[in-house]
C-alpha cells in the first residue's frame, strides 16, 4: 500500500485536480447530474425524502449517510429554525446536523413582504429628502427669477427661458398643457386698458357670462338638493307613488351632478380668466413684444406681487414639508405598509401609493398606474426589463423600494445578504473574536464583538453592489474575520477577482483558489454577474450558496471515502484539513472522534486519553496545539504531514483500521464517548450570543 504520507501529500498539493477527477467518475457525475436536474422540483422535506437518490446525495454531502435511515429524526433536523438556539438542530452536539439544516430553507426562509424595515426606512428618508428638495427648488426658482427678470428685453426672451416661463405660469395659475405659448404671448402683450386688446376680447369680456353661468349652476344645485330631500321624505308617506318618486329622485340626482360639474369647471374658467387678466397687468410689454426704452418687464410692485403669487401657488409643497405634516404622513405610511399583500393592494391605497411616488420624485397625477405596475413587476437583474427602458432613475429607485414579482405578488426583499446569512456571519464573527481570548478578556471582547455584529447587520442593508461592499473595508474585514481569515493578508484587488468569478464554473478564479472560504464568501452574497444586488433564484429549497456548497461537499465526501477505501489514514487527514477552519476550541476536536484520532496520532498520545475528564483532555489539546494555527492552511498542511508519518508508523503492521467507525455514530453523532462527557462538551460549547 502506498504510504499515507505520500498519498495525502500528493492529494493536498493537487486537491483541485483530485476533485475534478472524482467529479468525472461515471457514478459521481451521474448522481451530481441527477441532483442538479431534480433538486429544483423539491418543495418540502417530504419531497426530498421520497426521492431516494436526492436524499442520499444530500446526506452524503454532509457526512450523514449513516443516519439516512432515521427519516423522522432527519426531518426534525431539516425543519429546525436555526435562528432559534432551542430548535432541534441547534441542541444537537454534532455540528453536521446544523450544517445539514443550514443547507436548506425548510426551517423558514426570508419572509415575503412588500418592504423590509430597512426599505421602509430608506423610503421615508427619500420622502423627507424629496420634501426638502421641493422647498429648496422653490427658493432656487424665486432667486433665479428675480435675478433674471431685470435683464429681459422682450416677451420671447421671457417665454424662451423655461424656468422664467414656468415661474410665471405657476404664479398666475396657468396650466401650460391647456394653453398654448401663443395664447400666453398674446396676453403678455395686451394692454388691459384697451377694451379691444386680446386679453379683454378673449377673456375679460366673458367674465360676466361666466359669473352668471356659475350663479345658475349654484341655483340648480341648491334646487336639485332640495327636491331630492323632498322626494325622499315623500317616499315614507302612506300612499306614495314609490316608482314615480324614485324616478324623480334619479332625475334630480343627475341634475345635481351636472350642476356640481358645471360649478367646478366654471370656477376654473373664472380663475383662469382672472389669472390671464392679472398676467397682462403684471408686465409692460408692447404689442410687438418689446419693451419701451428704459422700461423693465415689471415694476417693483408687480415683481413683488408676482413673487407672492408664486409663493402662494406652492402652499401645498410647503404644507407637505412641514414637520407636523411629514410626521403624520410618515406614520400613516408605516402603518399601511404591513397590510400591503400585493401590488394591486398598494395601488389601491392612495395614501401609501402617493407617498411612495412622491418619495422618488414622481407625481401620482402625472404617472399612470399601469406604468407604475409594470415598473414594480420588473426584474431588476434583467437589463432588458421594463424599468430600464424608461431611462429614468426615479423608477429604478421605486422598483428597488418594493418586493413584487412579475405577477405582482409579494417576494423576498432585495438585499446583499439574506437575514439567515447575516445572522450566521454575525455569529461566526463573535465566535472568531472569542476564539483565542483568555477567560478574563472574554466578557469585554464579547460586548465589543456584539456591537460590531449589530453594526454589520445595519450597514449591510445599505449595500447595493460589490463596489459598495469593497469600498467599505470595515464590512469586508468583518466578513473575513467571521470566516477565520486575516484581513491584513487579503487585498481589495484580490477580493474583486473573487467576486467577479462565475461560481458555477469550476475553473473560475474563486473555485480554483486553494482556500475555498473565499468562494464561500462570494456565494453568501446576492450579487449578479454585473456585481449588483439581485434576487437570485432559488433552486428548489436551496439558495445559491446552499446549492453550490452541497455539490462541493458531495465531491469532498466522495474523495475522502474513496481515499479511505485505499488508505484510511488519508481520509482522516483530508477530513481534518476540511474541518480545521471550523475548529473554535479544544472541545470541537474532542467532540469529533475522527478529529480526536488525528490529534492523538499526530502527537503519539494513547487512546486511553479519551477516558480522562473532558477538561483534562482539553488542556492536553491546548498544550500540543496552537489553535490559531488551524486557520492557516500552510500550518495545517505541516501538521497533517506529521500525522501521516505517525499514522504510517502506528499502523505499519495492522491489517485492519477502524477508521470507518470514526465517521459513524448514533443519532446525535456522538457514540463512543460517555453521555456525561458530551454533556460537559455541550455546556462548554454554549452559544456565544
Amino acid at each position: 500500500m502506498v504510504s499515507t504520507y505520500f498519498s495525502y501529500s500528493y492529494i493536498a498539493r493537487n486537491l483541485t485536480q483530485s476533485l475534478t477527477r472524482v467529479a468525472q467518475q461515471s457514478d459521481v457525475s451521474r448522481e451530481a447530474a441527477y441532483y442538479k436536474a431534480n433538486i429544483g422540483k423539491v418543495h418540502s422535506v417530504d419531497d426530498l425524502m421520497k426521492d431516494y437518490r436526492l436524499y442520499h446525495y444530500v446526506t452524503k454531502a454532509y457526512g450523514l449517510e449513516d443516519m439516512a435511515y432515521a427519516k423522522a429524526f432527519m426531518k426534525k433536523v431539516l425543519q429546525s429554525d436555526l435562528s432559534d438556539p432551542r430548535s432541534f438542530a441547534n441542541t444537537l452536539i454534532d455540528k453536521r446536523y446544523r450544517e445539514f439544516a443550514a443547507a436548506f430553507s425548510f426551517g423558514g426562509g426570508t419572509t415575503k413582504v412588500a418592504q423590509s424595515e430597512s426599505q421602509t426606512d430608506d423610503m421615508i428618508g427619500l420622502y423627507t429628502a424629496a420634501m426638502k428638495s421641493n422647498v429648496d427648488a422653490i427658493a432656487a426658482d424665486a432667486k433665479y427669477y428675480n435675478a433674471k427678470i431685470g435683464t429681459v428685453t422682450s416677451v420671447d426672451q421671457l417665454l424662451n427661458d423655461d424656468r422664467l416661463r414656468n415661474y410665471v405660469a405657476s404664479a398666475f395659475g396657468i396650466d401650460q398643457s391647456k394653453w398654448s405659448r401663443d395664447t400666453i404671448k398674446q396676453v403678455l402683450t395686451s394692454d388691459p386698458s384697451d377694451p379691444n386688446s386680446y386679453v379683454n376680447v378673449t377673456f375679460s369680456s366673458k367674465l360676466d357670462g361666466l359669473k352668471a353661468q356659475l350663479a345658475q349652476a349654484q341655483s340648480d344645485a341648491t334646487d336639485a338638493s332640495s327636491k331630492i330631500a323632498d322626494y325622499t321624505t315623500q317616499l315614507s308617506q302612506p300612499g306614495a307613488d314609490v316608482t314615480k318618486l324614485k324616478i324623480q329622485i334619479l332625475v334630480e340626482r343627475y341634475r345635481l351632478q351636472s350642476a356640481v360639474s358645471s360649478i367646478s369647471s366654471t370656477n376654473d374658467a373664472i380663475a383662469t380668466t382672472g389669472g390671464f387678466m392679472d398676467l397682462a397687468a403684471a408686465f409692460d410689454f408692447s404689442a410687438d413684444g418689446s419693451l419701451p426704452p428704459g422700461t423693465p418687464a415689471q415694476t417693483a410692485a408687480n415683481l413683488a406681487s408676482t413673487n407672492k403669487r408664486f409663493d402662494d401657488s406652492k402652499s401645498a409643497v410647503y404644507a407637505a414639508a412641514s414637520p407636523l405634516q411629514e410626521a403624520v404622513l410618515i406614520g400613516q405610511f408605516r402603518k399601511a405598509i404591513p397590510s400591503v399583500t400585493s401590488l394591486q393592494a398598494l395601488v389601491s391605497m392612495p395614501g401609501a401609493y402617493g407617498f411612495a411616488l412622491a418619495a422618488v420624485g414622481l407625481d401620482p397625477t402625472q404617472v399612470s398606474q399601469s406604468t407604475v405596475k409594470a415598473v414594480l413587476e420588473s426584474d431588476l437583474s434583467d437589463p432588458k426589463s421594463y424599468v430600464y427602458t424608461l431611462k429614468d432613475d426615479r423608477y429604478v429607485k421605486l422598483a428597488r423600494a418594493f418586493n413584487f414579482d412579475a405577477k405582482g405578488n409579494l417576494t423576498t426583499p432585495l438585499a446583499a445578504q439574506d437575514p439567515a446569512e447575516i445572522l450566521d456571519i454575525a455569529k461566526d464573527y463573535v465566535i472568531a473574536k472569542l476564539k483565542f481570548a483568555s477567560p478574563q478578556a472574554q466578557p469585554k471582547i464579547k460586548v465589543q464583538a456584539q456591537k460590531d455584529a449589530s453594526s454589520y447587520q445595519q450597514a449591510i442593508a445599505g449595500i447595493k453592489s460589490v463596489s459598495d461592499l469593497l469600498a467599505n473595508r470595515k464590512l469586508v474585514d468583518f466578513v473575513l474575520v467571521a470566516k477565520g481569515l486575516d484581513p491584513a493578508k487579503v487585498s481589495t484587488t484580490y477580493l474583486k477577482k473573487i467576486f467577479a468569478s462565475d461560481l458555477n464554473d469550476s475553473k473560475s478564479f474563486a473555485n480554483t483558489e486553494s482556500d475555498p472560504r473565499f468562494a464561500e464568501i462570494a456565494a453568501s452574497f446576492n450579487f449578479d454577474k454585473d456585481g449588483n444586488v439581485a434576487r437570485l433564484p432559488m433552486v428548489g429549497p436551496q439558495k445559491r450558496d446552499q446549492f453550490l456548497a452541497t455539490q462541493k461537499n458531495y465531491l469532498e465526501q466522495s474523495l475522502e471515502q474513496q481515499q479511505g477505501d485505499a488508505n484510511p489514514g488519508v481520509r482522516l487527514a483530508l477530513y481534518f484539513q476540511r474541518m480545521a477552519g471550523h475548529i473554535t476550541s479544544a472541545y470541537d476536536i474532542l467532540a469529533d472522534k475522527a478529529l480526536s484520532e488525528v490529534f492523538r496520532t499526530t502527537f503519539d498520545l494513547p487512546d486511553q486519553m479519551a477516558s480522562m475528564q473532558i477538561d483534562q483532555q482539553a488542556k492536553i489539546v491546548e498544550k500540543y496545539l496552537n489553535l490559531k494555527d488551524l486557520g492557516d492552511p500552510t500550518k495545517v498542511a505541516k501538521l497533517l504531514s506529521r500525522f501521516s508519518a505517525m499514522y504510517d508508523a502506528k499502523n505499519a503492521s495492522q491489517t485492519y483500521s477502524p477508521v470507518l467507525d470514526l465517521f459513524q455514530g448514533s443519532s446525535s453523532g456522538t457514540s463512543g464517548i460517555s453521555e456525561s462527557t458530551y454533556l460537559a462538551m455541550a455546556k462548554m460549547r454554549a452559544n456565544p450570543w
